[in-house]
């Protein structure tokens, strides 16, 4: 199967606009995000798909392949679904542009997903990881998801989900990683389909598959780094990319 990395990278981001060109290191995020995906090998392309002439220009500096969206999009999925539409290709996997520590292991997971369960015919896939830092479960910034026992998504928000309503137990929360793997007819139809209520009110795009009926298979990684949301997130991840150099 054909298997395509899209990078969608919007410079204006609502929280911390222009976040995807902020130093990290020797490097724009942006940077560190497509050089690290390129660096797994797991893919036969790796493009940027942006709607800014700077990140079109940092791309391209260090020899990447980037394309300019010509429409205005509300999502980074709709963003990509406009660049793959015309592409002969059979997975598509969304890496957010503010991931910067995207790693092999955990895009391999992902991608092995449509190997390994193909007779469920999986059409959608995300990563997740456990959360458990009280502040960042509280924190409507960090996406959290609840899932069945097949590793099926059953919900996404911005609250803590499980509400700790009995004390003996003690749950496991996730927080969702915006990277995504799609069967490329799968991405057409979300771009398709108009936002859901839910996706409107959480502001989480992935909703609008749950609300149509679709499925999303999550697999769970040992750790994703740091996403780069807010200016706080960019000082940990300076903290972070430091003591990966020095070690």
């Amino acid at each position: 199967m054909k298997t395509i990395a899209m990078i969608p990278a919007r410079y204006a981001a609502t929280r911390f606009p222009g976040k995807l060109m902020q130093k990290l290191g020797d490097r724009s995020v942006i940077a560190h995000t497509y050089e690290n995906t390129m660096a797994t090998r797991l893919f036969d392309e790796v493009m940027v798909v942006t709607d800014s002439q700077i990140i079109f220009d940092e791309i391209t500096h260090y020899g990447g392949y980037v394309t300019m969206s010509k429409q205005t999009h509300e999502s980074g999925s709709d963003r990509i679904a406009e660049a793959a539409a015309d592409l002969e290709v059979d997975i598509i996997v969304n890496v957010q542009g503010d991931e910067p520590f995207v790693n092999k292991d955990a895009l391999l997971k992902l991608l092995n997903v449509f190997y390994e369960d193909e007779p469920n015919n999986i059409q959608v896939a995300s990563i997740m990881q456990q959360m458990k830092d009280e502040k960042q479960i509280a924190d409507p910034d960090y996406v959290k998801v609840a899932v069945d026992k097949n590793m099926n998504a059953l919900m996404f928000s911005r609250s803590p989900i499980p509400y700790h309503r009995n004390s003996e137990v003690t749950p496991v929360y996730y927080e969702h990683i915006g990277i995504y793997a799609f069967k490329k007819q799968a991405l057409m139809n979300f771009t398709n389909w108009e936002m859901t209520p839910l996706e409107t009110t959480e502001k989480i795009e992935c909703l609008r598959y749950l609300e149509n009926g679709v499925p999303i298979k999550m697999v769970v990684s040992d750790y994703m780094g740091i996403e780069i949301d807010t200016p706080e997130d960019l000082e940990r991840a300076r903290t972070l990319i430091t003591r990966i150099k020095t070690n």
